[in-house]
């Protein structure tokens, strides 16, 4: 049977449709997927054939080839030919016959696979098939149920899956989450398999599990040799992970846009600072006599005051090379890139000598070593080590000047503060009532000003103010002016500028009734009536009923400025602060009664308790203690912060510290009840004015006194 049916495969004849003209049987499938397998593996003699009729040129089509092979088939099975028929092989003009043209042949899939699969019955049309090797997921189910799929292999993770169609075709087929795609495409007579991956992967797995720990490891050692200064690092080739390269920021003709004339408040400081920036400019003046020129400016001063601007001038001034970078640069995650940076900064500056290197913030690795417990590889005291010896060590330091800023000094270590390295240490303080003058004289340029801005005046309110903080007061009163569509700035906007700078911003909203309103207006009016009948107590500025942050009211006073410079204050004094701070509770007493005073005063009461406790721990001025300072000193691990101190007397002593401390503040209170109940017609003019006004004024004030004819507070 099989014989015959090759007879009949090879008898067989194409028309132009490229369609067989034989029914197919089971048997003819059969045969024809036997001569396929046989086909393929002795297609080394389908190339041996073609390469002796090289007039064979049309039949290298695919249709061609597949008649070529069954040429061949029948060439070397004699055997299978001669039981059923004793005739010689077919003609060559059946090759003939086949030898179509290209066009018609190539367009044929049933030509093109003739070899490969088993005919269809005519009916079976693969025409409708979608084009392309991607098939959408519903035209693959409807070729599955047509049953024009014959095989299907799935990828690992089962997302994608390869069909083979019934004419040879593969495509690719993106798999959503389908349950039912396996019962699908068992009940069509699917071919199912699933993709095992390259055999080799498995061999190359295991190499790659070996090799991952080595090539961690080169990497590592890579990267830290470029962080400690090897190749790439500095002096090395560079490249974009130069760890240990200095990441300052270099000016050769320095354009910071400051000189001293915009550095105001800090006189002494650039006194101090214009002598290192004319001994650049003109040194021979100074090496004639001898002098030599600071290695190092240490800037000392609270946060604010100007030492980065002060900075800024110099390099403005001094017109040499300047770098400039933060502390903190130094410090990174590998161990040595500080150091390493410390080098290339030093090695950079001394290139460009004579030049200014300016190091903000220098506590970040300045500070004091030898902390840990037998010592230990830290990386911020290998960054200071190498500073120090870049400073002031064996090679020495020729023309590089190095500035720094800081506002802990108290933490620096003491080898980095030695004459030779930073020679002077320039304090840059809070300035004084001439120095706000002249900041807010700086701060004002380019702002419409009103005439009635007095600047003594402001100045005079703003004890303790730095640079910053004037120069956000004056940038507060601008943006207050815009918001009230003013064009110049008066002097209400600087003053409720100051006030929302103190206190907060003002409350316009909150629900205030008469009787809290009335209430604050007398607790505020105690304050102000014993402030101003305390002698040698600082007058009253201003008084607000005015719900402020968390205040209802405030009372400002007006502080010497010779007293808040000297930090002298005298017992009379501080015996004054706190009969004043008692005042409001007072004047609720005496007012609403001792059963509807109210929690307004606990401030008030958390000042009085600490200025009675100093005055007796620490300022000597209790006889049963004596002149002696007890509770240990309090440290300034912040520059004008303190801790808090450590008691180190006995338990008796604490009763007379108690005692005392109790006794002060029965006197003050005493004091304020005396002077509340002697002017209380000025406390109530003064409250009644406050509840019409919300706010007065000094002069206001006084006037009240001027006009009830108050006199001063006599022990």
């Amino acid at each position: 049977m099989a014989s015959s049916a090759t007879n009949l495969l090879l008898s067989s004849s194409f028309i132009g449709t490229n369609t067989l003209i034989f029914p197919p049987t089971p048997k003819t499938t059969r045969s024809i997927s036997h001569l396929s397998f046989f086909s393929k593996r002795k297609s080394f003699l389908t190339r041996s054939v073609l390469s002796e009729k090289p007039n064979f040129e049309p039949y290298k089509s695919i249709p061609s080839q597949a008649a070529l092979a069954a040429l061949i088939f029948s060439s070397i099975a004699p055997q299978a030919l001669a039981v059923d028929d004793a005739s010689p092989p077919p003609p060559p003009p059946v090759i003939e016959a086949q030898a179509v043209s290209p066009s018609t042949s190539t367009s044929s899939p049933f030509s093109q696979n003739l070899l490969l699969t088993a005919p269809k019955p005519q009916s079976q049309s693969v025409s409708d098939l979608p084009e392309g090797s991607q098939w959408r997921y519903s035209e693959f189910l409807n070729a599955v149920k047509k049953g024009k799929v014959e095989r299907v292999r799935f990828s690992k993770d089962g997302s994608a899956l390869q069909l083979t169609a019934i004419d040879g075709r593969r495509a690719t087929v993106i798999v959503p989450n389908d349950p039912d795609l396996i019962d699908i495409l068992a009940m069509n007579g699917v071919d199912i398999s699933v993709s095992e991956g390259d055999a080799g992967n498995g061999l190359f797995n295991f190499i790659g599990n070996l090799l991952f720990p080595f090539l961690a490891f080169a990497g590592l050692f890579f990267l830290f040799r470029r962080a400690q200064g090897g190749p790439g690092g500095p002096g090395g080739l560079g490249g974009p992970m130069d760890f240990g390269r200095s990441k300052s920021k270099f000016q050769e003709v320095p354009e910071t846009g400051v000189t001293f004339a915009d550095v105001a408040g800090a006189d002494q400081a650039k006194l101090e600072l214009q002598e290192v920036v004319d001994f650049l400019k003109n040194p021979d003046k100074y090496t004639a006599l001898g002098a030599k020129i600071p290695k190092g400016c240490l800037l000392v001063g609270p946060p604010g005051t100007g030492k980065t601007l002060l900075a800024r001038a110099v390099a403005g001034e001094a017109g040499v090379p300047f770098f400039s970078c933060a502390a903190s640069e130094f410090v990174e995650l590998f161990v040595g890139v500080g150091a390493s940076r410390v080098r290339d900064l030093f090695d950079k500056a001394k290139s460009k000598a004579p030049c200014i290197v300016f190091i903000d913030e220098i506590d970040a690795v300045g500070r004091q070593r030898g902390a840990g417990l037998g010592g230990g590889n830290d990386e911020r005291e290998q960054t200071i080590n190498q500073l120090l010896t870049e400073m002031d060590g064996f090679s020495g330091n020729s023309g590089v000047i190095v500035l720094a800023a800081t506002n802990r000094p108290d933490v620096l270590d003491s080898a980095l503060l030695r004459p030779g390295r930073f020679d002077r240490q320039v304090t840059v303080d809070r300035p004084d009532v001439a120095g706000r003058v002249k900041i807010l004289q700086v701060h004002s340029r380019g702002k419409a000003l009103a005439k009635d801005v007095d600047f003594e005046k402001i100045a005079r309110r703003t004890p303790g103010f730095t640079g910053a903080d004037l120069q956000n007061l004056m940038n507060e009163a601008a943006i207050l002016a815009a918001r009230r569509d003013l064009k110049e700035i008066s002097k209400d906007e600087i003053s409720d500028a100051l006030e929302r700078i103190i206190a907060g911003p003002e409350k316009k909203n909150a629900v205030v009734s008469d009787e809290k309103k009335k209430l604050v207006a007398y607790h505020e009016a105690g304050h102000a009536l014993v402030g101003a009948l305390m002698p040698e107590y600082d007058p009253v500025a201003k008084i607000s009923i005015i719900p402020r942050g968390q205040a209802g009211g405030l009372t400002f006073f007006a502080p010497s400025e010779e007293r808040l410079e000297s930090g002298l204050y005298s017992r009379s004094y501080l015996e004054n602060q706190m009969a004043v701070a008692l005042g409001g509770r007072v004047a609720e007493e005496v007012i609403f009664g001792e059963d509807n005073v109210t929690t307004g005063a606990s401030n008030d009461f958390m000042q009085v308790s600490r200025v009675a406790r100093q005055m007796v721990e620490r300022f000597g001025f209790s006889k049963k203690i004596g002149q002696i300072a007890i509770g240990g000193p309090g440290g300034n691990p912040f520059l004008g912060q303190q801790m808090s101190s450590q008691k180190d007397y006995s338990m008796a002593t604490a009763d007379i510290v108690d005692a005392e401390v109790r006794e002060l503040v029965e006197r003050a209170y005493s004091r304020a009840k005396q002077i509340i109940t002697t002017h209380n017609d000025i406390l109530h003019k003064l409250a009644q004015l406050l509840i019409e006004k919300e706010t007065v004024d000094g002069e206001e004030f006084m006037s009240l006194f001027i006009d009830g004819k108050a006199e001063l507070y006599v022990a």
